[in-house]
């Protein structure tokens, strides 16, 4: 590990999440996989070459889905393992959560925790290939927090029980941009709450807290890797003491696993408090210089700031275009036409979101199914769903999770003749993983039928599942490329809002500076956006993360799952989109593009920048603390006390005592008008302070970058 905390090696990962189908899909993945390890070759990339690539990983989580397939299955790990190994690269391989992983393949550990994990095969070393460092976010859900103490605990105790490598999942957050976004109903937004934020930002505290971790470890290395190791009895079953040992000296470990009491050990003669839930590493076995929960470097409180590049919302003008403009659509006419209702990832080839399915049926005054009292009644399998019939739309219904099949069904006025029913499904990201994720239904599944009401008592079904159905993929405007193309015509009078499929332009500047960009698209619906042709993702504002969140500060004690400190209720579930600056243009107008699919008003958009706002630090005496405003000047102090200051970044108090130095005066001093500075947290530094031996003495301030 470097200083950084991030591997300074690299792993390569042919990973396929796959199911065992034919031999030729088998040819397929060893074309594909064969082909990436000669383009690493050709470079001199792997560790064998004297490159950088010290492993390299074969399927990924198969073991998950195993079992689903029986024998197959299993013959399937194995012609993996042969089929890489026989690629000689001369690094060793890794097949991750595959416990029968054949030799010479290295199972591996993906988790939260992975610290009792041991692998079945003595012989192979302890490894951790995925620690998740928070978790994704789904349409209608909320905002995921791992914190940094528990996320920091959870390595420590991993290498106290005999961990040799973990690799973080995720280190640095990204975005789904165009239709990349997985599912069903991930978002456009792969923050993950990583060290590393979406934008590339430093998420503090954890990417600071990490540092500290990993610089402290890496000191350890030698004797880490060499060292005997041996284990002491506590006398208390949440406490564990290691201690690592070779000619040079020793270094230990004390963790303390109770989710609720922190517990005083007395190792060596010498007297250490462990609060619940962490691990405090002595590199010389007598002097503690990290702990797990006690965090030391700063929280950055991140904002958003306006476009000063223009006067925008206000200054915005906005053209816009129907889509459905093409009647061809409304009247039936597709590209492919069946006599059967398919899937849409069959029929579509995953080239678009959308698929409409169209028919028509003739209805006589004789049909059994004629009433004046009829519905269309439509089986989807649990994503969007938008209904036309004879060119107006009936209705649109979505799954809330995007997973469960629904049925819309819907009062319709047909004609003694020719009736269309155009039926618009809408995808939002495939299953991806999990077993047999490839025959997950997708759009609609059917059955389509039309019901007639007679009277209380009768109820006529007519299905039209097996006539004759067309097929068109996307959309005119996406077929047409309006998102990039010049030369069509679009309307410049006033716009229409809270319309159905339409399509709104405008262009803007590209806000100052080099901070992140983002679009606020509060008051649009839900559909795709481009800037200067590209696309930056779906948008879904308009679905709210529903459900209760914990107002009290996150309690990192305990373990954690995806359910666990959550935030955001009631909120859009993402409301800002991430626009890389390489695609703005610094100098004159960009352009941006949204095709609005359930109806919004795009007079509120805007475009904003993300910077640090504010910079918090708590720590105890005796060390030395950086604060930072990331590339900007630290302008002022809100608040800095030394003694026993109470509260949180943003709402911290004064205690009882206090330096008899001025701590506003001393960091002012020494941090103001730069970009970053470091503070000893000393009666040296602050003066003498009343507080008492039985106090440990904090040094709290927060600064305004």
């Amino acid at each position: 590990m470097s200083s950084s905390g991030i591997l300074a090696l690299f792993i390569v990962c042919f990973c396929t999440s796959g199911r065992l189908w034919a031999t030729a899909t088998q040819n397929e993945m060893q074309n594909f996989t064969t082909l990436i390890v000669d383009m690493v070759k050709r470079e001199n990339l792997f560790a064998s070459q004297g490159g950088p690539v010290i492993l390299a990983q074969i399927e990924n989580e198969y073991g998950d889905v195993m079992s689903a397939y029986g024998e197959e299955g299993k013959a399937y790990m194995n012609w993996c393992a042969n089929m890489a190994q026989s690629l000689d690269i001369g690094v060793p391989w890794l097949m991750c959560k595959q416990d029968d992983a054949p030799e010479p393949m290295i199972s591996t550990c993906n988790g939260w925790y992975c610290d009792q994990y041991q692998p079945r095969r003595s012989n192979i070393p302890k490894m951790w290939t995925e620690n998740w460092t928070g978790w994704f976010k789904n349409w209608g859900g909320k905002d995921p927090h791992r914190t940094a103490e528990d996320l920091a605990f959870a390595v420590a105790r991993f290498y106290q029980l005999g961990g040799t490598f973990q690799n973080y999942y995720m280190y640095h957050g990204g975005t789904n941009f165009g239709r990349s976004a997985g599912g069903p109903y991930i978002t456009t937004s792969y923050d993950y709450d990583a060290p590393l934020d979406e934008y590339g930002n430093l998420n503090q505290p954890k990417w600071g807290h990490l540092k500290q971790l990993h610089d402290l470890l890496h000191s350890m290395e030698d004797i880490l890797t060499t060292g005997n190791v041996s284990s002491v009895d506590l006398g208390d079953d949440s406490l564990w003491g290691t201690i690592y040992s070779n000619e040079g000296g020793s270094s230990c470990f004390l963790a303390n696993v109770d989710q609720g009491s922190d517990k005083t050990i007395n190792f060596q003669g010498i007297n250490h408090t462990v609060p619940a839930w962490s691990v405090s590493i002595l590199p010389d076995c007598l002097n503690v210089s990290y702990n797990t929960a006690k965090v030391s470097t700063q929280t950055s409180v991140m904002v958003k700031k306006a476009n000063v590049a223009e006067d925008e919302p206000i200054s915005r003008k906005w053209s816009w275009r129907p889509e459905m403009d093409d009647k061809a659509i409304l009247l039936g006419k597709g590209d492919v036409t069946v006599n059967q209702i398919l899937d849409q990832k069959d029929a579509a080839n995953d080239l678009s979101d959308y698929l409409f399915y169209m028919t028509s049926v003739n209805l006589k005054e004789d049909d059994p199914v004629w009433s004046y009292n009829m519905t269309l009644r439509v089986k989807s399998s649990g994503q969007i769903l938008h209904a036309f019939v004879n060119g107006e739309l009936i209705g649109s219904q979505w799954s809330k999770n995007g997973g469960e099949s629904f049925v819309f069904e819907q009062n319709v006025k047909l004609n003694h003749k020719k009736n269309t029913i155009s039926l618009l499904s809408a995808t939002v990201g495939f299953r991806n993983s999990g077993a047999n994720f490839d025959l997950a239904p997708s759009g609609i599944t059917g059955p389509v039928e039309l019901i007639g009401y007679h009277g209380d008592d009768e109820v006529v079904v007519k299905d039209l599942s097996s006539q004759k159905w067309s097929y068109k993929i996307g959309l005119e405007g996406l077929n047409q490329e309006l998102y990039s193309s010049q030369s069509l015509k679009w309307q410049e009078d006033s716009f229409p809002v809270n319309r159905t499929l339409t399509w709104y332009k405008t262009v803007f500047k590209a806000p100052l500076g080099t901070d992140p960009v983002v679009v606020d698209l509060l008051g649009m619906g839900k559909g795709l956006a481009w800037v200067n042709g590209n696309n930056i993702g779906r948008y879904w504002p308009s679905f709210i993360a529903e459900g209760d969140c914990n107002l009290e500060p996150c309690d990192y004690r305990g373990s954690y799952d995806s359910s666990k400190c959550l935030s955001n209720c009631g909120h859009p579930t993402q409301r800002w989109y991430h626009v890389p600056r390489s695609f703005l243009n610094d100098n004159g107008d960009n352009t941006l593009v949204l095709f609005e699919e359930f109806g919004g008003n795009p007079s509120s958009v805007n475009f904003q920048t993300i910077a640090i706002g504010s910079a918090c630090i708590s720590a105890e005496e005796n060390r030395k603390i950086e604060l930072s405003c990331q590339g900007r000047p630290i302008s002022a102090f809100k608040f800095a006390s030394f003694g026993n200051p109470q509260g949180a970044c943003g709402s911290f108090v004064k205690g009882y005592c206090e330096g008899s130095k001025d701590a506003l005066s001393v960091v002012e001093k020494a941090c103001v008008g730069k970009e970053s500075c470091t503070i000893d947290v000393s009666e040296d530094t602050f003066g003498s302070t009343t507080c008492g031996d039985d106090v440990i003495k904090t040094l709290s301030v927060e600064a305004i970058c």
